[in-house]
């Protein structure tokens, strides 16, 4: 009897891009791509920092680069294209978070320019480039599990990401055929310098952690194995769905 061969996750010769790979989860994403043999263009706005995060990733033996961006750019976003990536992660993002009737018009633009704008375009960059090539890839972009519920003065920041995931269907429609794929990953509060505000808040943590049915906040770390999947063949008929790493927050 024959058995069936599980897909291979490794991305050895394949040529990745991960947004916002300074720190946090973009550089987790970084990291567990260049661990799977895939060579990682790291960008960001902080240059300094970036350099850092790619001296990391090659002294763990992975192959890296750094180059600025500043998503709310289109032609930065543009200019980072220098051919086709086979895996684009998008994990640049922007939260500020109010009361809806105090949101400022200056942070609605400012956060649906990276959140929306910027993510459209990147994507369409990257499937352009792709198709131009006649090579199949996978999109992926960070999302948040507010893109499917609402949130605490999170009106804005959940329209940015409803958006994205509605975007990404569409995409994952006209995109197909042409074997480019498109995903997104969902986290729940994940531990990192951007969230350390809401967690030191006693009253949003308890919000927190009552919201999420396993016993504990998400780290980086959990969404490593999202990213290699999604990215990897392991994921080949995965197009226009988004992948929960919530801890159960959406399944009530």
């Amino acid at each position: 009897m024959d058995l069936p061969q599980t897909p291979s996750f490794d991305l050895y010769e394949k040529r990745a891009l991960v947004t916002g790979a300074s720190s946090g989860i973009g550089l987790a994403c970084a990291a567990a791509l260049a661990e799977a043999g895939a060579h990682v263009v790291c960008a960001a706005r902080r240059v300094d920092v970036l350099e850092d995060a790619v001296a990391a990733l090659r002294a763990q033996g992975g192959t890296a680069e750094a180059r600025t961006l500043d998503q709310a750019d289109l032609a930065s976003i543009e200019a980072v294209f220098d051919a086709p990536f086979d895996v684009v992660v998008n994990s640049a993002g922007l939260a500020r978070h109010s009361a809806a009737i105090e949101t400022t018009p200056e942070d609605y633009d400012a956060v649906m320019a990276v959140n929306l704008r910027g993510a459209y375009f990147l994507s369409a960059t990257a499937a352009r480039m792709l198709q131009e090539a006649g090579k199949p890839g996978s999109i992926i972009h960070i999302s948040s599990q507010m893109g499917h519920v609402g949130g605490i003065d999170r009106a804005l920041y959940c329209a940015s990401k409803h958006g994205l995931e509605g975007m990404i269907k569409a995409m994952a429609i006209e995109w197909g055929k042409a074997g480019i794929r498109i995903n997104s990953i969902c986290p729940t509060f994940v531990r990192t310098a951007l969230t350390q505000p809401t967690f030191d808040d006693p009253e949003r943590l308890a919000w927190v952690l009552d919201k999420i049915k396993l016993p504990r906040v998400a780290e980086v770390e959990d969404m490593m194995g999202a990213v290699l999947f999604l990215a990897s063949g392991a994921s080949a008929m995965v197009t226009g769905t988004a992948l929960r790493v919530d801890g159960g927050w959406t399944a009530e």
